[in-house]
């Protein structure tokens, strides 16, 4: 026999199951052996607390090798464990990018040395991420990675990137696209409107979301590819997926918690926390996005986590890095979608972690009998104040800073194993 935990007076959110129950939950060995059958081994009280499975972050920058300054593997998993992520999809924007088998190798290597929580590495699909010449996406499929994507570069050249993708469909592989039109969006820091022309900032038109939408699903609409948009943000984008996904079952699509809870106007007076790619847009599309994710057109939500230094972000706006960190704000700012009943807590832990596992096709999400153990533990209903001098991540580029948020992690298990634990929690 195993190690044995048993988790009594949860309140036990399953998305897999779409049920939300109480009663006692036990692990064995790493796994999650049964429900309600007993109490045996260890006893953890979860006092009536949520117990859910560990968040699946896709999209996350961990920035080794090149900037380590930034945030390593160990800071990430760090800031991932206390969040209550236990599994990060990561990006290939590195310096210099995921963009050969060695490259892969080393940065697989490198998590499992060092990363307390799963890492599942996406490669680049084009060389240094420029959009020009087509990695060796055979081999480094062969070599562990989950997918292939350059992160937040759209590949200008419409011809290369239906080249590669006819490449890639011969491997079943995950392409995850940037879909906004390059050249409209190039050197640009906001959403055309009032409040970019009243400020000053170079801006881009929501329509670029449309035509970067419009192209890649048209690529794909004859290829056996999976094809999944990094961060839907505006209404008529939105409009274009509806229709393609009618047509195209192996189409998804995510959005980033930022650009569900911020608008436009949240910048102010140029706070360049608040400066993200995708530019955060105006308030009717904000509003478009909370339907979307009502009505199961958004597949998953994710943090983005992008960490800039301070140098990076003390800049004018203009001239600023895009990007916020997310991984210990993921938590608390999508459980307001529960509070204002946009979402149950079952169908919120589908976004967060049942189907971004099941688009990377990982076994993971649920807590279904004989899956791995990666299981968080949370109160719903905490208050809680953000201070981005506590994180525990290298960058502290939140723009939650300040504010008050409701729900807070307790405890964070990977493979059976605790390693995150809220010192106001007792085990």
């Amino acid at each position: 026999m195993g190690k044995q935990i048993t988790f009594i007076n949860a309140r036990v959110i399953d998305p897999k199951a779409e049920i939300e129950t109480s009663g006692a939950f036990t692990v064995n060995d790493g796994l999650i052996e049964k429900r309600d059958g007993g109490i045996e081994g260890k006893v953890i009280d979860c006092k009536g607390m949520c117990l859910a499975p560990g968040i699946v972050d896709i999209g996350v920058k961990i920035c080794e090798p090149g900037e380590k300054h930034k945030e390593s593997f160990r800071s990430a998993s760090n800031a991932a464990a206390a969040g209550g992520v236990t599994s990060l999809v990561t990006r290939p924007d590195t310096k210099p990018s995921i963009d050969t088998p060695e490259l892969l190798e080393f940065f697989k290597n490198r998590g499992k040395e060092v990363s307390e929580v799963r890492i599942f590495p996406t490669a680049s699909l084009t060389k240094r991420n420029n959009g020009k010449k087509m990695t060796e996406i055979g081999f480094l499929h062969d070599g562990g990675a989950v997918g292939f994507t350059d992160g937040f570069n759209s590949i200008p050249d419409t011809k290369i990137f239906h080249q590669i993708l006819r490449y890639a469909s011969d491997f079943n592989t995950l392409i995850i696209g940037h879909p906004q039109d390059h050249f409209l969006t190039k050197d640009t820091s906001a959403t055309n409107g009032v409040f970019a022309s009243i400020k000053g900032i170079s801006s881009c038109p929501d329509t670029a979301e449309k035509i970067g939408i419009e192209r890649d699903t048209a690529l794909v609409s004859n290829l056996n590819i999976r094809y999944h948009a990094d961060q839907i943000t505006t209404k008529i984008g939105l409009d274009v997926l509806r229709k393609a996904k009618a047509t195209n079952k192996q189409l998804t699509a995510g959005t980033s918690i930022h650009h569900i809870l911020f608008n436009e106007l949240d910048i102010g007076n140029y706070r360049t926390f608040f400066k993200l790619k995708p530019p955060l847009r105006s308030n009717s599309d904000r509003e478009a996005l909370t339907q979307a994710i009502r009505e199961g057109l958004i597949d998953n939500i994710c943090s983005m986590h992008t960490p800039q230094d301070e140098e990076s972000k003390r800049l004018p706006f203009e001239e600023a890095a895009p990007g916020a960190v997310g991984l210990e704000t993921i938590l608390s700012a999508s459980l307001s979608l529960y509070h204002n009943k946009v979402l149950s807590l079952n169908e919120l832990f589908r976004l967060l972690a049942l189907n971004p596992a099941n688009i990377i096709k990982k076994n993971l999400g649920s807590l279904e009998v004989g899956q791995s153990a990666d299981i968080i533990i949370f109160d719903p209903d905490k208050p809680v104040k953000i201070d981005r001098f506590q994180f525990q991540s290298k960058s502290q580029n939140t723009p939650f800073d300040g504010f008050n948020l409701q729900g807070e992690n307790l405890l964070t298990m990977v493979k059976g194993e605790i390693i995150f634990k809220n010192n106001s929690f007792k085990v």
